[in-house]
């Protein structure tokens, strides 16, 4: 081998070791983004510091170690096996460099776990080769200039999260072509029960709770299969279909998410519903759909997608929904609104549940109990009471179902503590309808009331206005406010002071961690803590 190869390949592989290892951040902020190179470079901007300083500082590593070494071979560049013994040191350092900048960045405790998914596996073969391409054809055009090499690994370096987007970039055919596979395979093997029940829900907000009541209920009656979790993308309702779905399976309810249109039109291509549920039109997800109209259009794709002999359920809310409803030609029936297919009288809400009477068209009225918490759950019980009786369960099977159900986890669940405090997780996420629900359900309950919160996130240029909003809603509800995120929560403390909330009750933290520890240092017993969302890892300012 041609000695002046052999020193190259050296460094590009200490080069590209140290570089692979010092791309598990960005990598991160890649899945967390769902793979979408819009959400990928938002995140790159709005967390600058932490996903470009690294890079550049190994970088300027990387000059130092280089330069090092070209300073120290140059008196003995005729030995040989000194140059070869120098290069390694050299290679060593460098992935070394790259470990320690990828330590630096694991120190955070993450909510959502980096996972290395087949997928990232993939993604992560693609960066390796990259790294190697991309030096051989630095040593081709320098024609073995290692200093040009030199040039590469700085650069590559610094411009690391540029790299991972291009690795994603060439990765993209290979995922698709998969993903069309594993998707193909899925729609069969739904398709292939033709007695199966399928039900698709979405929606700006209350799918998840909406699907979980649904899937309850319906056991009374059926061997049902509904998504885990928030398993809402085609890739995630994909793998939900191939790994879960069995033959003995009566009812498949898929929870439908969206952050761009025509995704719900995808998702409606895998699963073929022949009933959908609309539980709400509103201003999430903003900063991708830019406008509520894209909204409203993307999230009637499942109405559109049903058969003519399907049904579409709409939650009533007096406004978009309500639109949705009146402008569907196909069978349709609405819940929420007096006198239409389900709605609810004598409410009573309170901090062990709600106690309502049940309303279904055509039917005696009857009298339920939930523990679940908040009004707006009565409303994501009377959408899948529709589905019920529109499926043949008695009133029995229904009021069984509606008493036998479970708080969503970190939504509205309610929590025991030692020390007489009660917890109230509703750290899922927020938006600005479920936000009031929260505070009224955290109004409901006697003594101090503290809430734990970072506001509200992806709503594009409303989003100050909404956290605003927010805050002022805040001050009538509660006794103390912890703010998470001292820039993000602006709009917050600025609508609890113009409201007149006391400036000493507002207590502003840079992370989680840190409102944990003053909440646990100001609660007493017989006070009640609300956990408002949580941020994920790519949204923290610390």
């Amino acid at each position: 081998m041609d000695e002046n190869l052999l020193y190259y390949c050296l460094h590009s592989l200490g080069f590209g070791a140290g570089i692979l290892l010092a791309a598990r951040r960005l990598m991160h902020y890649y899945q967390l983004e769902s793979y979408q190179f819009h959400g990928y470079f938002q995140t790159i901007g709005r967390q600058i510091k932490r996903a470009i300083d690294p890079c550049l500082l190994l970088g300027f590593i990387y000059f130092i170690i280089f330069t090092s070494f070209c300073l120290i071979v140059g008196p003995v560049k005729g030995n040989t096996h000194i140059y070869i013994v120098l290069s390694l040191v050299a290679s060593a350092l460098y992935g070394i460099a790259g470990w320690l900048v990828r330590r630096s960045g694991m120190k955070q405790k993450e909510k959502k776990p980096f996972a290395m998914t087949a997928r990232m596996k993939r993604l992560y073969v693609m960066l390796a080769l990259l790294l190697i391409l991309l030096p051989l054809t630095v040593y081709l055009l320098s024609h073995g200039e290692l200093i040009f090499l030199g040039v590469y690994g700085c650069l590559a370096a610094c411009f690391l999260p540029y790299l991972v987007a291009l690795a994603g970039l060439l990765a993209l055919p290979i995922e698709r072509l998969i993903f069309h596979l594993y998707f193909r395979d899925a729609e069969k093997k739904l398709l292939e029960n033709p007695r199966l029940i399928r039900i698709g829900i979405t929606g700006s907000y209350g799918k998840t709770s909406t699907k979980f009541i649904l899937a309850e209920i319906l056991s009374q009656k059926y061997n049902v299969l509904a998504t885990p979790a928030s398993f809402n993308t085609p890739m995630g309702v994909t793998r939900i279909i191939r790994e879960r779905l069995t033959p003995a399976h009566q009812v498949f309810i898929g929870e439908m998410g969206a952050r761009h249109v025509g995704e719900i039109k995808e998702l409606s291509r895998l699963v073929h519903p022949t009933i959908g549920i609309l539980t709400a039109v509103g201003p999430q997800h903003l900063d991708t759909f830019k406008t509520l109209e894209r909204i409203e259009k993307t999230k009637y794709e499942l109405i559109d997608a049903l058969p003519a002999d399907g049904l579409g359920v709409f939650l009533n809310d007096d406004g978009i929904v309500y639109k949705l409803y009146e402008k569907t030609g196909k069978s349709k029936m609405l819940a929420g609104k007096e006198g239409a297919d389900a709605w609810a009288t004598d409410v009573s809400v309170s901090p062990q549940g709600s106690h309502f009477t049940l309303h279904l068209r055509d039917w005696e009225p009857f009298e339920c109990t939930t523990p679940l918490l908040g009004r707006h759950n009565i409303g994501n019980i009377l959408a899948a009471c529709c589905v019920a009786k529109h499926l043949g369960l008695n009133r029995e099977q229904i009021r069984r179902g509606i008493q036998q159900l479970k708080p969503v986890e970190h939504r509205l669940q309610l929590l025991k503590t030692a020390g007489g405090v009660t917890v109230i997780d509703d750290a899922f996420n927020t938006n600005p309808t479920s936000s009031k629900e929260a505070l009224k359900v955290l109004s409901s309950f006697p003594g101090r009331r503290v809430i734990v919160t970072p506001g509200m996130v992806e709503l594009g240029a409303e989003e100050t206005r909404y956290n605003e909003e927010f805050g002022q809603a805040m001050a009538g509800a509660v006794d103390v406010a912890v703010l998470v995120g001292r820039k993000h929560t602006e709009p917050i403390q600025k609508g609890l002071k113009e409201s007149g909330f006391p400036a000493d009750s507002i207590h502003v933290a840079a992370s989680l961690d840190e409102a944990i520890t003053i909440v646990n240092g100001i609660l007493r017993p017989g006070d009640v803590v609300m956990y408002e969302n949580d941020l994920p890892d790519h949204y923290n300012e610390e």
